[in-house]
């Protein structure tokens, strides 16, 4: 390549969030120490010398393609919860540091929905435990089905709370993703018998939009979404309040 080297190639594709765990394998016509060690530090996995022998080649692809699945696998287990199979805090808290970073770079909006299962300890103590966690897997899997956008996030927060992180939606947009979730999770139709806001299992949301031009900190935007799901138990639960983050306020 005449204009940039496969250590730079290989730099840029390591530095982008989207292409930072490709295997990349060196194969090279230099063959000295020197230069092996220089492409493992800037991030191969392998280095193959020219003249290349087609079955080595094939079988060590083979070999790293093999080892990206098993790593992906394991990644993807790490990020999910047991009990829903919707991704986890963990997974939730890094995703939210990227979405906050690239919505301030480009200057785009972002929207975060807390929600939260209404009188979700009254019906564990009605129904059981048991029902409660298929209850919990049924709620994840109606917010998990009501997000249409591959860029959409759903994740357990904690407990009976779900969070959904909406990356350039605006409060408007949020708000009716937020109304149609909570339609939905009450069309299901589980049995409530103990719950003050329906008869069936309702849901509280909270809903958080951070403004295109807002200069607000990442732990406003956080507070003023649970600040939001209180006003909505607060309110009288099984419905939805929100608000726009703003420059460095409301």
């Amino acid at each position: 390549m005449p204009d940039i080297s496969g250590y730079e190639v290989c730099a840029q594709l390591k530095a982008l969030a989207e292409t930072k765990d490709i295997p990349i394998i060196f194969v090279t016509a230099h063959i000295d120490e020197a230069t092996e060690t220089r492409c493992f530090n800037e991030g191969a996995v392998d280095f193959i010398s020219k003249p290349i022998n087609r079955n080595t080649v094939r079988a060590r692809v083979r070999t790293h393609l093999l080892l990206k699945a098993q790593s992906d696998l394991l990644r993807q287990l790490v990020y999910l919860d047991g009990l829903t199979e919707v991704h986890n805090r963990r997974y939730f808290d890094e995703r939210l540091s990227q979405e906050w970073k690239l919505a301030s770079r480009h200057h785009t909006p972002l929207s975060l929905i807390i929600i939260d299962v209404d009188s979700f300890k009254k019906y564990n103590d009605l129904y059981g435990h048991l029902a409660g966690d298929d209850c919990l897997r049924r709620v994840a899997k109606t917010i998990q089905r009501t997000l249409k956008r591959a860029t959409d996030l759903v994740a357990r927060y904690g407990g009976e709370e779900f969070a959904c992180l909406l990356p350039n939606t605006e409060l408007s947009g949020a708000m009716a993703v937020a109304e149609l979730i909570r339609t939905q999770v009450l069309e299901q139709e589980i049995p409530h018998a103990d719950s003050s806001a329906a008869s069936f299992v309702s849901i509280s949301l909270g809903v958080c939009c951070r403004g295109a031009e807002s200069t607000a900190a990442l732990a406003d935007f956080l507070l003023q979404a649970d600040t939001q799901l209180y006003q909505a138990k607060k309110k009288g639960k099984n419905q939805t309040c929100g608000i726009l983050l703003e420059n460095n306020g409301l």
